[in-house]
């Protein structure tokens, strides 16, 4: 499976995650081309944020405008446990009192002092993760930090805590990563959620290259099961990718990273965000028409495609310019064609989910959705309310010694030391996110306990 580093194709041709036939633009740059494009044309959209609300009077963009939820596109190429704060090896923000750095908000909770970091586990577009443990009942969690100054760039920065919501909606589902708390500083945000140590699918992928298809029927089923939960709820996730589907230690999935999630779309309810990973876009998206939750059923092909043949069904022929603009038009144009070797049914699930027409799509029907994908031939053999229970037994159960092991997270992130160094003070403290600060009920009970 072709899973090396893509570069960033617009200037500075920095490598970041992502497979090697798919070239992204890096946070720098596309924040400063779509910065330099609102300067140069006032009439740029900046209005159809990634979590706005969706009403007639949004205006209208195409491809090729950079308006403030583009600008998102792709920045989140990393899972939860794979985003990026600073530039590599640059000290992680870690702000204390003896620092001079007051929380921000009297409700907060929780702050730096109260957990104790222990690794680098992970870069993205917009902030850092660290491994970091809880220094009152020694439980490890993972923590996202994000920076004030990214979210300020954009108009609309409720995403932020529209991430915060998707994560407390998902608290309770076995399949989607949840929240443990919350808290801001003077220039940072921060997301301590349970920690996921199993690695990702990408991480599988490089190294078992394809998958068997009762292995990855398993894992379909499991995302079927935490996408249908979101969208019973009024939520399309917009982006499934093999970064972002996490293995716990059991071997069960984990939908993560939601900061691209949009709320409150009940059946009928659609949007026009320009936004998603470019080999995982829904023809609808590339056409600028009102989507639903297609767009996840949509990528779930696209995601058990690569499981069942290790490559993307749409891919740019080598040699051509590699541009987005071409990836869109393979994906309109180009036929699915299925190996030979791929069963039946497993031929017949790929045709349905990757109809390039949502309104047949399986998954798509208004009434019926899920329920076509649960009794398709294809999930003949899933006894779906043991898998919900997690009483299936995974194909495959990560090794791992203990519950601090990194064996599957990349080295370049977790060689990398753990450094601290004050908050500037004068950076950002006047962003004070209003309702940021949450804990999860059940680790708080937990926790009084001890």
């Amino acid at each position: 499976m072709n899973m090396r580093r893509a570069l960033c194709t617009f200037c500075c041709q920095d490598q970041f995650q992502g497979s090697g036939h798919q070239e992204l633009n890096c946070t720098r740059c596309i924040l400063e081309e779509n910065l330099n494009s609102q300067q140069l044309d006032e009439s740029t959209c900046s209005n159809d944020s990634v979590v706005g609300d969706d009403t007639e009077g949004d205006c209208q963009t195409s491809l090729s405008t950079l308006c403030s939820d583009t600008a998102l596109m792709d920045l989140r190429d990393v899972s939860d446990q794979n985003d990026v704060l600073d530039q590599p090896g640059d000290p992680v923000i870690i702000e204390n009192s003896d620092a001079g750095d007051a929380e921000v908000g009297v409700s907060c909770q929780y702050s730096f002092d109260d957990f104790e970091p222990i690794k680098v586990i992970g870069r993205g577009s917009y902030a850092k993760v660290l491994m970091v443990e809880h220094k009152k009942t020694q439980r490890v969690f993972a923590m996202k930090v994000i920076k004030k100054e990214f979210v300020s760039h954009f108009e609309d920065n409720s995403w932020v805590l529209t991430e915060k919501n998707i994560f407390i909606t998902a608290a309770n589902y076995p399949f989607l990563v949840s929240l443990h708390s919350c808290f801001q500083t003077a220039s940072r945000l921060c997301f301590v959620m349970e920690f996921v140590r199993g690695g990702d699918l990408m991480y599988l992928m490089e190294r078992k290259r394809k998958l068997p298809e009762n292995h990855a029927r398993f894992y379909v089923a499991e995302i079927s099961l935490a996408l249908n939960y979101l969208h019973t709820r009024g939520i399309i996730y917009r982006d499934l990718k093999l970064e972002n589907v996490l293995l716990d230690h059991e071997g069960h999935i984990k939908l993560t990273d939601y900061g691209m999630c949009k709320e409150g779309k009940w059946p009928g309810y659609k949007t026009s965000s320009l936004c998603g990973t470019p080999n995982y876009i829904a023809p609808e998206i590339i056409r600028e028409e009102e989507y639903g939750f297609s767009v996840d059923w949509w990528a779930l092909g696209i995601l058990l495609f690569e499981m069942l043949m290790g490559k993307c069904p749409f891919e740019i022929n080598e040699g051509k310019n590699n541009r987005g603009q071409d990836l869109y038009e393979v994906i309109l144009e180009k036929p699915l064609r299925i190996p030979r070797s791929v069963s039946l049914n497993a031929s017949l699930v790929l045709k349905g989910f990757l109809n390039k027409n949502p309104d047949e799509r399986l998954g798509c029907d208004q009434n019926n959705g899920f329920c076509d994908v649960k009794h398709h031939p294809f999930f003949k053999s899933i006894d779906w309310e043991m898998l919900e229970q997690k009483q299936v037994i995974p194909c495959y159960i990560p090794q791992l010694d203990s519950e601090r092991d990194l064996a599957n997270f990349p080295s370049e992130f977790t060689d990398e030391p753990v450094q601290f160094t004050p908050d500037d003070q004068d950076a950002m403290d006047e962003l004070k996110f209003e309702g940021f600060e949450y804990v999860n009920p059940k680790f708080m009970l937990q926790e009084t306990k001890l």
